[in-house]
């Protein structure tokens, strides 16, 4: 019983981080080309929903950790796909974000009992607090990867902060909206042997979802470079 609960919240991570690799990367393509500025605090928001459904569809951290670890693998196959090392603005600066929120998040759900989560409105207040966590961290990426922060044109002040009330209200906005689908995902869980009966093809569903998301930020940037040539 416990193999199989396990090897459900795997799958359910699995996907999960690789639905939002995609989205990082395909949203993250359309925002640079008409909102480069403040796409990296629309994309907190993004981060924050997939972040609070993986723990709400299961609660176990180890979910949370794994969906950003995926999400991660993604920026590094970007990197890959766009031939840029690992230490660029572009790769180093966006796998340093996923990283503090996912742990801006874990943080406050550690830190209060989850059933004080039971409110829409604290459920909105973990969302804009992760989220001022995050980006008030995110400065300090220098010090992790030796690339400092974007900042807006004309100031010294780093976009996180510059856009800072965007990422709050956005994610006071998505992060409700994550415990929702969380909870769907984990009231529907019972009857997903039911609905697929067939063991081989419940153990491809996840391997095939990641493969999937790879393959369409492949083709993407295909297109784009194509467009672009």
């Amino acid at each position: 019983m416990e193999k199989t609960i396990l090897k459900s919240h795997l799958g359910i991570a699995i996907i999960l981080g690789s639905v939002w690799g995609f989205a990082e990367a395909a949203l993250g393509m359309g925002l640079h080309s008409c909102a480069a500025l403040v796409s990296g605090s629309l994309m907190t928001g993004v981060a924050l929903f997939f972040i609070s459904v993986g723990w709400v569809a299961t609660r176990r951290f180890f979910v949370p950790i794994l969906i950003v670890l995926i999400a991660c693998f993604f920026k590094l196959f970007d990197a890959l796909l766009l031939y840029l090392p690992i230490k660029h603005g572009a790769i180093a600066n966006p796998i340093f974000a996923l990283l503090m929120e996912g742990l801006a998040f874990l943080i406050l759900v550690a830190l209060f009992n989850k059933n004080r989560w039971q409110k829409k409105s604290a459920r909105a207040l973990l969302g804009g607090g992760a989220a001022l966590i995050a980006i008030s961290l995110f400065p300090l990426v220098k010090f992790a990867t030796g690339i400092p922060a974007c900042v807006f044109p004309g100031t010294l002040v780093p976009l996180s902060i510059f856009f800072a009330p965007v990422a709050v209200v956005l994610s006071a906005f998505t992060v409700p909206l994550g415990f929702i689908t969380g909870e769907k995902i984990r009231s529907t869980a019972a009857n997903f042997e039911i609905v697929i009966k067939r063991k081989t093809l419940r153990d491809l569903l996840s391997p095939a979802t990641l493969v999937l998301c790879l393959v369409l930020v492949a083709l993407i940037r295909l297109i784009l470079t194509q467009d672009m040539s």
